[in-house]
């Protein structure tokens, strides 16, 4: 075979890394001498981490993270109540293996959407399906399906990842026909898979979401029948943060406009 033909021959048996790097992968065989075992060796050792890495980038893809900052970024000291241990806990994902759930509570600003964030990344790079919406989206996306066909179509999109995230619930108002809907999802990932959700009311509250909504109380012991509830105190960081650069930017503003006014004449 000509080094074109052995490459879409490989392609069609999935062998993408050789067929990508095949004239190099040769190349170099035949400059070390290597024996047939240690080139097939070789093949299968570099197959398998590419695939590997194909995968990660698949589901990092699908969780739909956007962007972030690393959690080990997280400061701590900001928060005026937090437990670093519970949330240290969390990051050895054993409650994937439990198929328990995680709650958020805090207001805006204070990390749970970073925090939600860091686990759905590090559960895909563990090769755990994930998904991170908004809960706004999904029962957006969910409450304007037309047949009862394509509800239940697009309600898998939500039910067979194996961690969702669903992101700030109870930052909004919805109607009761929602509440069912967050009801289904949350009903059908019960004991079977793991959720988080980030909220900033407290459960007391959840029933001024859904005003007349009849499953509320279903769908909070559903929830959290088996979790662990995060309470993350304090001020706004990013309220901080924001403001803070502004007062640096307009100090830097006062110092390039002293240095660039005339001198005043003796």
């Amino acid at each position: 075979m000509m080094n074109d033909d052995l490459s879409n021959a490989l392609r069609k048996l999935k062998f993408f890394y050789l067929a990508d790097h095949l004239e190099e992968f040769l190349g170099a065989c035949i400059k070390k001498h290597l024996p047939p075992a240690t080139m097939i060796d070789l093949i299968v050792k570099n197959e398998l981490e590419d695939k590997t890495k194909r995968f990660t980038d698949a589901r990092l893809k699908a969780a739909r993270l956007g962007t972030y900052k690393p959690h080990v970024e997280f400061d701590w000291a900001w928060p005026k109540k937090i437990s670093r241990s519970q949330i240290e806990q969390l990051f050895s994902m054993s409650f994937l293996e439990t198929r328990e759930n995680i709650v958020f509570v805090s207001t805006a600003g204070l990390g749970k959407t970073m925090l939600s964030k860091n686990l759905a990344h590090k559960a895909a790079l563990m090769g755990t399906s994930s998904l991170f919406v908004e809960a706004a989206e999904m029962l957006a996306e969910l409450g304007s399906q037309e047949t009862h066909r394509g509800f239940k179509l697009k309600l898998m999109k939500y039910t067979k990842p194996t961690l969702l995230v669903l992101d700030e619930v109870g930052y909004l108002s919805y109607t009761a026909k929602s509440a069912d809907i967050l009801f289904q999802v949350i009903n059908q990932r019960y004991e079977k898979s793991s959720t988080i959700v980030t909220t900033n009311k407290a459960f007391k509250d959840w029933g001024t979401m859904f005003p007349g909504a009849g499953c509320v109380t279903a769908m909070i012991d559903r929830l959290t029948h088996h979790a662990e509830i995060v309470l993350i105190e304090g001020e706004s960081y990013r309220k901080w943060e924001s403001e803070n650069k502004s007062k640096v930017k307009a100090k830097e503003n006062m110092n390039h406009g002293a240095k660039n006014s005339p001198n005043k004449a003796n």
